[in-house]
């Protein structure tokens, strides 16, 4: 087996005690066979502090996939067996690793597009993505359908890696054209910060050194680049808002609203409003574990408790009372489909925010990206993999913001009604009450329903959540049989 030089891991990795500079989540993603998994596991192998029988196993196992030419660096990342089998990444894969100045939270995600649901969801824990692609074949379809994602989900830093540069003699014209070709992708998209670096994975050219067969290239080399990179940034921003996990009580006398604050901060004194329900009180205190804060801030897990208890539960989201979130009945939205069935407008629908759960009405799908030409095209259908701009009527309004405004409110999911699958995920691009377009709808009243099917429930929070069950199931029942429905409790 050929010997391959590992960097030295001294040399990279930090002192125990040392504070890193922030830690930062990479995505790898791009077409299938591009070299995902290679790339991130020869940058674990030349920059991380690996455990020797880590190595070892490595250098073993990959004697009959190579052929003895080099370590199969791919398994360091391609845990799953039906992975190994087939030599390609199907789920999510996860690995962290310190360098001298920083933590890296590696997310590697699979290429093929049969698993581009699972892509999307480890993009929206990113904050950089490294975009591969094969310096023999470049910029695929699959490519711009992941850059397409990274702008839904708000990732603005993208690393293109032209792999196995080595296949192509090292050539700068190959590289050139390609970087070319990424350069339409950042205009299109507009990423904020965009480099492209020929790497070859294989032999660790421009991975975590610089290569001696690429001289024309005076960039920086992958790892280099970023160590660069800022971390993410934590600074709180926009308005307070805080969807409610659940209701706390201690069976005396406290009462408290938990959950993450998604944005902005509170104080103890400060005046917040149920958007739904209208409802004002004024923080009475802010209580975590152990302690209670004068302050929480983005990010924090706490439990509010008011100086007037207001009548919300889960699902409510909770915000500063000057500046309220969209009580919506209507969005906008941009949409990637990610189930293997197309979409149908007489299917069942629900729409699910970070903690609400509301039926859909209509979804209208109005055009589609083609991902050839990067062209916005008219159309009333989606498939699997699809990204559509959509208009979409709820049952009931529910309390979001733009997602230009506010990520943590302006994301969902779409909810198939019959299986519980996430058939789409979305970010609101606009959004209104839309009063007037219910006018004709069969009004789904609190009153109807405590007559009837939900007469046997009390005023519980199990029972509130089974009264809303109820509600949505008649509802989207309604759909299915023609009758336009709004949902008023």
């Amino acid at each position: 087996m050929t010997a391959v030089t590992a960097i030295r891991r001294e040399d990279l990795a930090p002192a125990f005690n040392q504070e890193l500079n922030g830690i930062l989540h990479l995505l790898t993603c791009g077409s299938v066979d591009d070299g995902k998994s290679t790339l991130i596991g020869r940058l674990l192998w030349d920059a991380s502090d690996l455990y020797d029988d880590q190595r070892e196993t490595i250098n073993k196992s990959s004697n009959a996939a190579t052929g003895g030419a080099h370590p199969d660096f791919s398994l360091l990342l391609d845990g799953l067996v039906a992975e190994r089998e087939q030599g390609i990444t199907i789920d999510i894969a996860w690995r962290y690793f310190d360098t001298s100045t920083r933590r890296f939270v590696v997310i590697d995600s699979p290429g093929h597009e049969q698993y581009t649901r699972n892509m999307a969801s480890g993009a929206s824990h990113a904050d950089v993505a490294i975009m591969l692609v094969d310096a023999r074949h470049g910029v695929k379809r699959q490519t711009r359908r992941h850059a397409a994602i990274l702008d839904i989900v708000g990732v603005k830093r993208v690393i293109l890696a032209v792999n196995k540069m080595d296949l192509v003699d090292w050539s700068q014209d190959k590289f050139r054209s390609i970087e070319n070709d990424f350069r339409e992708l950042t205009l299109r998209f507009g990423f904020r910060e965009a480099i492209a670096i020929p790497v070859s994975a294989v032999g660790g050219d421009n991975v975590a050194r610089t290569s001696e067969h690429m001289p024309w290239y005076t960039g920086p080399h992958l790892l280099e680049h970023l160590e660069r990179i800022p971390s993410r940034d934590v600074t709180v921003r926009g308005a307070f808002r805080m969807p409610v996990q659940t209701v706390l009580r201690d069976g005396v006398d406290f009462r408290g609203l938990a959950g993450t604050v998604a944005s902005g901060f509170i104080s103890v004194g400060d005046r917040i409003t149920d958007a739904l329900s209208g409802q004002s009180a004024h923080v009475l205190r802010i209580a975590t574990m152990g302690r209670d804060l004068e302050v929480a801030k983005q990010g924090q897990a706490v439990a509010l408790q008011l100086d007037t208890d207001i009548d919300v539960a889960r699902g409510a989201v909770l915000s500063a009372a000057d500046k309220l979130p969209t009580v919506a009945a209507h969005i906008d939205a941009r949409i990637v489909w990610l189930w293997e069935t197309p979409f149908d407008p007489g299917n069942g629908y629900f729409l699910r925010t970070s903690t609400d759960l509301a039926p859909i009405s209509t979804i209208a799908i109005n055009s589609l990206l083609d991902l050839e030409t990067l062209a916005v095209l008219p159309s009333e259908k989606c498939g699997v993999n699809d990204i559509a701009n959509t208009t979409i009527t709820l049952g009931r309004p529910v309390a979001v913001d733009t997602f230009a405004d506010n990520q943590a409110t302006g994301i969902f999911l779409i909810v198939d009604a019959l299986t519980g699958a996430s058939v789409a995920g979305g970010v609101i691009t606009s959004a209104s009450r839309g009063e007037a377009d219910n006018a004709t709808a069969f009004r789904l009243t609190r009153e109807l329903l405590e007559r009837g099917l939900c007469r046997d429930l009390g005023n519980s929070d199990d029972d509130r959540r089974e009264f809303q069950r109820r509600a949505n199931e008649t509802a989207l029942l309604l759909h299915a049989a023609g009758i336009p429905v709004k949902i008023e409790i």
